[in-house]
């Protein structure tokens, strides 16, 4: 699957990263949930990790089979 810009991804598995203010190692957990700032030839994406209030807690380069892609709303089914 490929993703595009803005959207909604979450991790398939723990992945470990330095956090962007206080630059100390974090755990980022399986189902966190980022959001796609950048592609890289659709193998790889740059995500965006927010918390609540929408500040940047990490930003890392993830695999594309590391992701998945959230819904929010359901898919039409032919009858």
């Amino acid at each position: 699957m490929t993703f595009k810009e803005y959207d909604i991804v979450a991790l398939k598995s723990d992945i470990r990263a330095i956090h962007k203010e206080n630059q100390q190692p974090i755990l980022l957990q399986h189902g966190q949930v980022g959001t796609v700032v950048m592609t890289f030839n659709d193998e790889a994406y740059l995500i965006d990790f927010s918390d609540a209030q929408g500040m940047t807690y990490a930003m890392e380069t993830i695999p594309q089979n590391q992701l998945m892609l959230l819904h929010y709303e359901p898919a039409s089914v032919a009858a």
